[in-house]
């Protein structure tokens, strides 16, 4: 069934005279993507939909995976896994690229692994905790991709745990990475906190002596409100990061890829994100726990459920001037029954002159319980009948 839409209460009360053009930026990066996920809207795309190499962030997908098992219970921060000799020897010294030291037959737990794979970038973190979850690297990297696939990254392929050159299999779109940052911090706001905005990390080794390692998110001490995410860098894919930072309730999430230095990272990731905090502004659109509209349910106890904001609902605008602005309530009707509590169910989408679609997500008010058979048998009489 097509999508009903519905004209909103708010469509009236928001509409303005004026209205502006996208904020002009320029980027000496190949590949740029901008999403504002307080209201969906995307800032800037620049080659976002290309099949690029990651790099190191991949590892971001790794981290995913580790992070939906612990939430499942599958996996526990405190679980060791032992450092193979076949493994420390293919991933440590200088060819290694970034590791975090690990050494032959070291017992080592999730918790330090995933801080070795997300504050140092440890390539051999990364394998350790593949073969330690999966049994080997290529069935990790199966899980990987199953949860690529279940994520919708349309332009993305894993071919190992780290993102190390592989001729080509392993591949990301700035999109997709902006898709898998989206779902780590929704998904998992407790594990994204403890693990991503770690300014260095300190281990000990076995013979007593400590190593420090600085994260390299560009961002973090240069922007307000930096969290996270991912840098990556090889020779193939140049110098690239996922970013993300919040301010005022507001987060976004950046991508660049292809720089040509490590400081030239730094620079523009900083002034890309600054650029989408204070070139665009945030216009609220519904509180949380605000009733928009109801939407007709099918064989269930009740004929309609309300549908309500699950958060503050903001619309993205350019700053210094508002915008025309259309709201809409999107869904696939009627809607069966059962219904949950708090079931993403349809989504309110706000178009503007000036910039594409934002759509945020209304879920439903109650539950609502499918109907009994005299009311399943009266529903289908009436479906005869119209």
């Amino acid at each position: 069934m097509k999508p009903l839409i519905l004209p909103s209460l708010f469509a009236l009360a928001l509409a303005v005279p004026v209205s502006a053009a996208a904020p002009p930026y320029e980027t000496p990066a190949p590949i740029a993507y901008m999403e504002d996920l307080s209201s969906g809207a995307v800032l800037y795309s620049k080659g976002a939909d290309q099949r690029i190499p990651p790099a190191s962030m991949a590892k971001m997908m790794t981290v995913y995976v580790a992070f939906d098992m612990i939430k499942r219970g599958e996996l526990k921060l405190d679980q060791k896994f032992m450092v193979r000799p076949e493994t420390w020897r293919q991933w440590h010294g200088p060819a290694a690229g970034s590791t975090m030291f690990l050494e032959t037959g070291e017992q080592v737990s999730v918790k330090d692994l995933l801080h070795g794979i997300v504050t140092l970038s440890g390539n051999d973190a990364c394998v350790v905790l593949a073969e330690g979850i999966a049994g080997t690297e290529a069935s990790f990297v199966q899980r990987m991709n199953d949860a690529a696939k279940k994520l919708g990254l349309t332009n993305s392929h894993f071919g190992n745990s780290n993102g190390w050159p592989d001729e080509g299999v392993t591949y990301v779109s700035a999109r997709d990475l902006a898709k898998l940052a989206k779902a780590t911090i929704e998904e998992f706001p407790d594990l994204y906190k403890a693990f991503y905005s770690q300014a260095d990390y300190t281990r000990t080794l076995s013979d007593g002596k400590t190593i420090t390692q600085a994260n390299r998110d560009p961002l973090l001490g240069r922007v307000s409100g930096a969290d996270g995410l991912k840098t990556g860098h090889t020779e193939e894919a140049g110098y690239g990061f996922t970013g993300s930072a919040i301010q005022n309730g507001r987060r976004i999430v950046m991508v660049v890829s292809g720089l040509t230095s490590f400081n030239g990272r730094i620079e523009e990731s900083v002034r890309f994100m600054d650029w989408g905090f204070k070139a665009w502004t945030s216009k609220p659109v519904v509180s949380k726990g605000k009733r928009v509209q109801t939407a007709e349910v099918q064989l269930g106890e009740e004929s309609e459920v309300g549908l309500i904001a699950p958060r503050d609902i903001a619309v993205t605008l350019p700053g210094g001037a508002a915008a025309n602005m259309k709201v809409s309530v999107v869904y696939n009707g009627p809607i069966k029954a059962p219904i949950r509590k708090g079931q993403h169910i349809a989504d309110l989408v706000v178009t503007t002159p000036d910039t594409p679609p934002q759509t945020m997500p209304l879920v439903a008010e109650a539950d609502v319980g499918e109907a009994g058979f005299f009311g399943r048998a009266w529903a289908g009489l009436m479906s005869i009948f119209a």
